[in-house]
């Protein structure tokens, strides 16, 4: 029964996360968005004390059942295992492995330092959350828009307009392919030895085993039921159960109840283990273990704080030249971010607010001091005023919840003309694309030639005014670049 409840648990959370990264109406956050607050490492960037010592509590009373139900890169992992233990022959091909404390903790080590020293490529590559969501953005997400954009069409034959087409593509090369690697050497870790990733490289794993190794409900082996045929450890997936001794390394169980499951001497319990003598000599309390957790809940606190493919003709005659993204100095970043200091320091690039975005602005960062990070772009789209999904989404702080009014007054950068590629001066002709559509009112029609009050007229920025949503890049029909573009803030103002 409580491997039934954990799988059933574990279901729940993984189709939820795994939504929330697939959807592209936003309408699931409303729902499911809690899912994606409540895990461990956004929890402690957002600076949540609350869901950290629900999570540390929960730890302390049943063990890693986090690793096991909540986080989505160890129930990946777990469906892996799975799939290869249905093999014939393979169904109880698990050993007893040595803890390997020099890869664990210098991992652990290193993910502390690389986080409070800002290397946030790297503190992105091992946060598990982050991972998953990267891997199902990049790698599953088109698939997923693909099998809409099928559904559109057919309800477009039908008359109906349940679905709507979205465009596929690819909004970072070097994320994808760091999301392909991750995901092949993920699974291929989990389909040949279980929880190696979790027990050896993962700093969130190796954080909570602390305290697990005290947690009150914790299987124990009865040892005079038990006749030594080795089936729980053949079946343990963290490796943690040595049979011989009789010992279970708590640090790595995970409480996946595979070894109750299969027991037939009822010879295993999870029960109350507090002030058990038996199979504790090497699991007592001790205070050096103790301080060891606390020093890294505290070390990595102080790290927190510092569709149908759209066509490319006009009318089927003229071929459409596709913008080409402008050389900022600075880059931009979604309003809430409040500068680039706060995004990345905060962000694990688990890429939710790009998977949200609704008008294909955010993409990840190429820049490798904010590798995989959020920034936004106009080839696709703009920033509508209107549109504060992103910061609805983000469960780290590194994008803080606004309202729209608060967004439209919100300054993330300012547009700058380029007068020599202006349809005006290239063409010939009146445009005022620009001005017409910017929301805020920002940009006024000036004459090409002052001396001339009825020459063509060309766009002139009022920078105090600009709020950078993009409007002007994003509608500018100058081709390949625009005559128009926004350069990005490092510190959001209000204008």
């Amino acid at each position: 029964m409580l491997k039934i409840i954990r799988v059933a648990l574990a279901a729940i959370f993984f189709v939820g996360i795994t939504l929330l990264f697939l959807d592209i109406t936003g309408v699931l956050h409303l729902y499911l968005g809690w899912m994606a607050k409540i895990q461990f490492l956004p929890a402690v960037l957002a600076l949540n004390f609350a869901v950290v010592a629900a999570l540390a509590l929960v730890t302390l009373l049943f063990g890693r059942v986090y690793c096991s139900v909540i986080c989505p890169l160890g129930i990946m992992q777990d469906i892996s295992s799975h799939l290869s233990g249905m093999r014939k022959g393979k169904k109880m091909r698990f050993r007893p492995k040595k803890e390997n404390k020099w890869l664990r903790y210098g991992m652990l080590g290193v993910f502390i330092i690389a986080l409070i020293a800002g290397i946030h490529a790297l503190v992105a590559l091992l946060a598990p959350y982050s991972t998953y969501g990267r891997i199902v953005q990049n790698l599953f997400q088109p698939l997923y828009i693909l099998g809409n954009n099928l559904f559109a069409s057919i309800a477009e034959r039908a008359g109906s307009y349940a679905f709507y087409e979205k465009e596929v593509w690819i909004k970072s090369l070097p994320t994808f392919i760091i999301a392909g690697v991750m995901f092949l050497l993920i699974i291929f870790l989990s389909w040949k030895d279980g929880r190696t990733w979790c027990n050896s490289i993962c700093p969130v794993g190796t954080t909570l085993g602390f305290l697990s190794r005290f947690a009150m409900f914790r299987p124990i082996i009865d040892t005079e039921k038990c006749k030594d045929c080795h089936a729980c450890e053949r079946k343990c997936k963290a490796s943690c159960i040595d049979i011989e001794s009789h010992k279970i390394d708590y640090s790595r169980c995970v409480d996946c109840f595979n070894c109750i499951d299969n027991c037939k001497f009822d010879a295993l319990h999870y029960k109350y283990a507090w002030g058990k003598s038996s199979l504790k000599k090497d699991n007592e309390s001790k205070p050096e273990s103790r301080r060891t957790f606390i020093a890294t809940t505290i070390a990595m606190t102080a790290g927190a704080s510092l569709a149908k493919a759209q066509e490319k003709v006009d009318g089927g005659y003229a071929e459409i030249i596709d913008k080409k993204k402008p050389k900022r100095q600075t880059p931009i970043v979604p309003p809430g971010a409040k500068s680039l200091k706060n995004l990345s320091s905060h962000c694990t690039a688990c890429q939710l607010c790009v998977a949200e975005c609704p008008n294909d602005v955010l993409r990840p960062s190429t820049d490798l001091s904010r590798l995989m990070q959020p920034e936004s772009s106009y080839e696709r789209g703009y920033c509508r005023p209107e549109c504060t999904r992103c910061s609805e989404v983000c469960p780290t702080g590194a994008i803080l919840r606004l309202s729209a009014e608060d967004k439209s007054s919100t300054q993330i950068g300012h547009a700058v003309t380029i007068r020599e590629n202006c349809i005006p001066v290239t063409d010939g002709v009146s445009c005022g694309n620009c001005a017409r559509h910017c929301p805020v009112g920002a940009i006024i029609m000036v004459p090409l030639d002052p001396d001339d009050p009825d020459s063509l007229k060309i766009p002139s920025v009022n920078e105090e005014r600009c709020i950078g949503c993009g409007a002007c890049e994003n509608l500018c029909p100058s081709r390949p670049y625009s005559a128009i573009y926004v350069e990005g803030h490092s510190v959001h103002r209000t204008v």
